[in-house]
């Protein structure tokens, strides 16, 4: 199993893109794998024929175990020039594999997928959640009979639900009761209890989650941002910019002032770790994107030095990656510090969690108009609220609220963010 990620420590086999017998290439599409970040192609870095699986679909393996044997016909794999293969060679002189674990003999093993088809007739891959994989194979849906009702046609969890229901109306019967005369399960003052299976990001959100909580004291820092002259100066750069090129959004401009402001303050720029500052000098900035049944932050490099235009142009490229699942965990790593906007959603302000390691997280609500006085006499203003949650281990409370105060004051004055 290779390290497809920064913090990976086990993976999943998805789908198995080359079939034993067949000749692998470097840089070939040897298997999906779905990691703690993203699904993802991994590219073979031998050369040979695959000669053994070793790891079935569905099956979870850590980190360096044998998921695959490729090699020539004399047990001989090609490894690509300075880098040492991720899958298992065979060993010049093959020695006999270990039998494997029984299996119980009235179930299928926990790689088979029953009528579950990773390809369609026609050879093309189905795309399908990590979620929607799982579900259809417990449930014994054949994938390549449905269509897909998310981004790009990919198969979701609601999707395999549906035919489920279809298929087999008698599996919401109730259950029948146990051989003491009670029921199998019955329904409490809740109602019927469904119970879901986490993916591997799902489950690696909720662990870096509670970490962050239970390991990063939190302090909460809030602003309000008068946005006026950033929507009036957005109305004219929409008016001139050409049809079909990106018209930057006003998140990507609160990208760019974070970016310009964590440049001047470098813990905020940096992570708290085993009792030291770690400050980098790189200022990639991570945004937040609702995917399928999970939250996910890729991250636009180096956008200190991008451009306004630039910044929107990257942002779009990885969200979309997002939610049609063909982010890569690259795509997904390095990020300093974290943007997650709710305003499109109408919420005004709120708190967020620290993305760990990093020092912050900066929390955007909704641009809304609201009466403001000025020199004296009652105006309205275009304004945003704003939420700094910070490591007070690392970012203490004058220094964040200084790189506040900078980020509202770039905000406020549009211009600088075009320099």
């Amino acid at each position: 199993m290779p390290r497809l990620s920064d913090s990976m420590e086990e993976g999943t086999i998805l789908t198995w893109l080359k079939q034993v017998g067949e000749e692998v290439a470097i840089g070939d599409e040897l298997v999906e794998i779905e990691t703690d970040k993203a699904n993802m192609a991994y590219e073979a870095d031998v050369a040979g024929t695959l000669t053994e699986i070793l790891a079935q679909e569905g099956d979870t393996l850590a980190i360096g175990e044998p998921i695959a044997v490729v090699g020539d016909a004399n047990g001989a794999g090609a490894p690509a020039p300075e880098e040492a293969p991720a899958i298992a060679e065979a060993p010049a002189a093959p020695e006999t594999p270990a039998p494997a674990e029984p299996r119980p003999a009235d179930g299928p093993k926990s790689g088979d997928i029953g009528t579950v088809s990773a390809h369609r007739a026609d050879g093309a891959r189905v795309k399908a959640s990590p979620v929607a994989r799982r579900l259809a194979k417990e449930r014994g849906i054949d994938l390549t009979t449905l269509t897909g009702s998310g981004p790009g046609g990919r198969i979701v969890k609601k999707d395999v639900k549906n035919a489920a229901q279809d298929a087999s109306p008698a599996a919401a019967a109730p259950p029948a009761a146990d051989a003491a005369g009670g029921a199998a399960s019955a329904e409490t003052a809740k109602g019927e209890t469904t119970v879901e299976e986490l993916s591997k990001l799902q489950e690696v959100i909720a662990r870096r989650m509670a970490e962050s909580k239970a390991t990063a004291p939190h302090f909460y820092l809030e602003a309000t941002v008068d946005m006026s002259a950033a929507v009036e100066g957005r109305a004219r750069l929409k008016a001139a910019t050409p049809e079909g090129q990106v018209v930057p959004s006003f998140n990507d401009m609160v990208v760019k002032a974070c970016a310009l402001a964590l440049k001047e303050f470098p813990r905020a720029n940096g992570a708290y770790r085993d009792g030291r500052f770690e400050l980098y000098s790189r200022v990639n900035v991570g945004v937040a994107v609702a995917a399928q049944d999970a939250l996910v932050v890729p991250t636009v490099f180096d956008a200190d030095k991008k451009g306004l235009s630039q910044i929107a142009e990257d942002a779009r490229a990885v969200a979309a990656k997002v939610r049609d699942g063909s982010v890569t965990p690259p795509e997904l790593s390095g990020g300093t510090f974290t943007v997650s906007n709710l305003g499109m959603y109408g919420i005004r302000n709120f708190g967020a969690v620290i993305n760990p390691p990093q020092a912050a997280i900066l929390a955007v609500g909704a641009i809304e108009e609201r009466p403001v006085a000025r020199d004296g006499s009652l105006a309205i203003a275009q304004l945003m609220d704003v939420t700094l949650a910070c490591d007070h281990r690392i970012l203490y409370g004058a220094d964040a609220a200084e790189f506040l105060a900078r980020i509202r004051a770039l905000l406020e004055e549009p211009l600088s963010l075009a320099l």
